[in-house]
């Protein structure tokens, strides 16, 4: 290994064995449904908690990843990975039924690229001969963990991103396969100051335009020299911000640059209740385009929007009826409520 600047560059290159990717339902709706291995039919998985829903995401694309490769576990040097909850517990509960050594990892959004470098690290040093590397995320654990549990029917604002429920695994190698690793940064920490916990976009897009700049600063090579560069997680307010960067950087990024977090989901799968809550006790609620983000004239009145509710999977609920008393009677009791949909 070569070490210039903050990017190690592998004088072999490691290889990619094998991937697999396991995703939830809404994931399995989107744009890229149709590449993951397995979707679930639901959220949970056949488990009774979000966690093991999560923990068992990881089992299934760990188990995809490994008959891909046809190998068994006891073929593995050791596993890296994490995911997005206390002491990683998801990913440690799956490693203990896949038996292997592991090596538990938290980056947040950056676990699967720190896993990556780390298991490159360790077999082009000679340390290990296979690795698998792994992270997950489910949406509904890691909305309790960062912000509020569902129940509590937390308003989402248009800057909010959606965590994807899913689990992604790799398994590298030395031999030679199609695709290669050969070079890997590690970025530093930038603050912008960025203080909304629903505006992560905006909080990430100054150390994702570093972490680039660096990397193509020290490799000698600029953004027109691949055919695709990705971002994880940076949604659609962040990958305009580092786009808007790199324009005043003088190098501005082509259509080669996404965003994972913009391709996995596509645009009409964001759907958004608006509620309107009579605070007065009125009789009477009047929509409208004028006052009160375009709902009311009533001063009286409070404009509520909650983003995509999670329905019970095996009952058919009426969805209007049904999200109308989630809100009405665990948020807004004694208060009148209409419910009208985007």
């Amino acid at each position: 290994m070569r070490r210039r600047g903050d990017t190690v560059f592998f004088d072999e290159p490691v290889w990619v064995e094998s991937c697999a990717a396991v995703g939830g339902k809404k994931e399995g709706e989107g744009p890229l449904g149709a590449r993951f291995d397995e979707i679930g039919p639901d959220n949970r998985f056949g488990q009774k908690t979000w966690e093991k829903a999560e923990k068992r995401m990881a089992e299934l694309a760990c188990t995809h990843a490994l008959s891909k490769a046809d190998v068994s576990p006891a073929a593995v040097t050791c596993a890296l990975g994490g995911d997005l909850l206390n002491q990683c517990i998801s990913s440690a509960f799956a490693m203990r039924g896949l038996g292997v050594p592991y090596l538990g990892l938290y980056g947040a959004c950056s676990t699967m690229a720190e896993g990556l470098l780390l298991g490159a690290a360790l077999i082009s040093g000679g340390f290990a001969d296979r690795t698998l590397c792994l992270a997950s995320s489910h949406f509904c654990s890691a909305e309790r963990q960062y912000r509020y549990p569902l129940e509590y029917g937390g308003q989402r604002p248009p800057s909010a991103q959606w965590t994807a429920t899913a689990c992604g695994a790799v398994l590298l190698r030395r031999e030679k396969t199609k695709i290669a690793v050969t070079a890997a940064t590690a970025g530093r920490i930038y603050d912008p100051g960025v203080t909304d916990s629903a505006n992560m976009g905006a909080a990430m897009a100054q150390s994702a335009y570093e972490t680039l700049r660096i990397y193509f600063r020290d490799s000698g090579t600029s953004p027109g020299d691949y055919d695709l560069i990705l971002t994880g997680d940076l949604a659609t307010v962040g990958h305009g911000l580092v786009r808007q960067l790199f324009a005043a950087d003088g190098r501005p990024l082509g259509e080669n640059y996404r965003d994972c977090g913009m391709l996995l989901y596509g645009p009409e799968q964001d759907r958004c209740y608006v509620f309107l809550i009579d605070v007065a006790g009125s009789d009477e609620l009047t929509p409208s385009s004028k006052k009160a983000g375009g709902f009311s004239d009533r001063r009286d009145a409070t404009v509520v929007t909650i983003c995509d509710v999670y329905l019970p999977e095996d009952k058919a609920y009426d969805k209007k009826n049904f999200v109308w008393k989630v809100v009405a009677r665990r948020l807004y009791r004694n208060t009148r409520t209409e419910l009208m949909e985007k």
